[in-house]
């Protein structure tokens, strides 16, 4: 599906970002604000907009060689000043046992205070600053986890990132910390990214780092879609007031739920990566062009028209382009048996299987008791029907009431030959006569699976 909307939609590559938005949008005092965490930290917080709190800073080697390490706190977040990517940042998650100079990293490791000492020498070295040149080392709060995000998230904090042009928000995604990623939420880093529908800010699709996309977190089954965002409005509203104050017209903008305070900025980015366009299966450019036309006069009046442009309303645009209705993984069916009984189920839509497969209980129910029964007594007569010819094997069923043809079926559990039966499936208004093969589902959540033949006039998004 993201192939689709790639061809159908325009992908912001990195030099149309930098040439098309960054540097027209972009002053360079807005774009040094925003390159100075400390700088903007201390803006925002002027501006009423909450920050995680500064602890100490460490600016020179002589700072560095006087500091007072023993009086952090147990947790805190190292971070250099002008970094970018994520690169150079230290999540300290509690301090050693019965230990003054020791501390656990979000990862599990230990870090010592002579570790503290070489990491910040480098920060000051510039090895992660934008251009190489000499920088600050800076320790701020290490905000607490919400309860909701504590199954999703490795470690660390969870943020989520907001693309902001033109006072309105025009793409959002939620990051998640991995181990790979060391209990950062930066997907260069192996964080998970998952698109947030803006109109309800419930999450969408998720990609593992940059492009591969997953259904649920690796090792679970936790389902990464369909997550509520708290504070959506407020968080919305952080990140438009956050563009209007830094003057920066193409801003992204990181936003942490603490578990105490609620929504809080993390930082301000002047050059924000492309990815989030994989996470929302959709392209920035198209967006940014909607958007750019538009006056937009107030804070609140950004926002709603972000929401009513770009949120909820995507998945009508690909119906309109393709031709063909989006549906999910799980869809609610009419089907119509013998004598027009009709009987409606969830159907798993199943792009895997060739044919749609109803249950033997379920062709009871649509009036083929006599079918059922018949093919049940030569399932248990013959055990091996697949080592017989194709003539062999329609000789023993043609004689079955209501049986329309045999086929073949390859699946995981191997070849099968199974009868079919005439029924009608009505899908979101496609009426779609059809043949069904039978199988005993007994066992299985679904008692019928809708296969690629009846899926053509489909697009199946594995989010819904």
């Amino acid at each position: 599906m993201f192939e689709f909307i790639k061809k159908s939609r325009g992908i912001l590559g990195m030099n149309s970002r930098n040439l098309e938005y960054i540097r027209p949008c972009n002053r360079t005092n807005a774009k040094r604000l925003a390159d100075n965490k400390l700088l903007s930290k201390r803006i925002l917080k002027k501006n009423d907009i909450a920050v995680p709190a500064l602890i100490s800073q460490i600016k020179t080697l002589e700072d560095l060689d006087s500091f007072d390490w023993q009086a952090l706190p147990d947790s805190f977040v190292l971070k250099p000043n002008r970094g970018f990517g994520g690169e150079g940042i230290v999540v300290v998650y509690g301090r050693k046992k019965n230990r003054t100079d020791t501390w656990i990293k979000a990862d599990g490791s230990i870090i010592t205070i002579d570790d503290l000492k070489n990491h910040t020498r480098n920060i000051l070295d510039g090895s992660y600053s934008l251009s190489g040149i000499p920088d600050i080392a800076f320790f701020e709060e290490r905000l607490k986890l919400l309860k909701l995000f504590k199954p999703y998230a490795y470690k660390g904090i969870p943020d989520i990132r907001i693309i902001v042009f033109n006072k309105m928000p025009i793409m959002a995604m939620l990051r998640l910390p991995t181990k790979d990623s060391h209990g950062k939420a930066n997907l260069a880093q192996g964080a998970i990214g998952v698109g947030i529908d803006l109109a309800s800010g419930v999450t969408t699709t998720a990609v593992l780092g940059k492009q591969k996309i997953i259904e649920y977190l690796p090792g679970t089954r936790l389902l990464l879609s369909g997550i509520k965002i708290p504070y959506w409005m407020d968080i919305l509203n952080l990140a438009v007031r956050s563009q209007e104050i830094s003057n920066l017209g193409f801003l992204g903008v990181d936003v942490a739920i603490d578990k105490e305070r609620g929504p809080v900025i993390l930082e301000l980015n002047a050059r924000p990566g492309l990815a989030i366009q994989v996470a929302n299966l959709d392209g920035l450019k198209w967006r940014l062009k909607k958007a750019a036309g538009i006056k937009i006069k107030t804070v609140k009046k950004g926002i709603r028209v972000g929401m009513d442009l770009f949120g909820g309303e995507i998945e009508e645009e690909v119906e309109e382009i393709s031709g063909k209705k989006v549906i999910g993984t799980v869809e609610k069916v009419k089907l119509i048996g013998k004598d027009g009984k009709e009987i409606e189920v969830e159907a798993k839509i199943d792009t895997g299987a060739g044919y749609t497969s109803i249950s033997t209980e379920l062709a009871r129910e649509l009036g083929f008791e006599k079918t059922v029964e018949a093919y049940e007594k030569i399932t248990h007569r013959y055990e091996d029907l697949e080592k017989l010819s194709r003539t062999e094997r329609w000789n023993i069923y043609k004689d079955i009431p209501d049986i329309a043809t045999t086929v073949i079926v390859h699946s995981s559990h191997g070849t099968t030959y199974r009868p079919t039966i005439k029924i009608t499936i009505n899908m979101h208004g496609w009426i779609m006569p059809t043949k069904v093969t039978l199988i005993n589902r007994v066992h299985l959540k679904y008692s019928i699976i809708i296969g690629n033949k009846n899926l053509r006039k489909f697009l199946i998004d594995i989010t819904k």
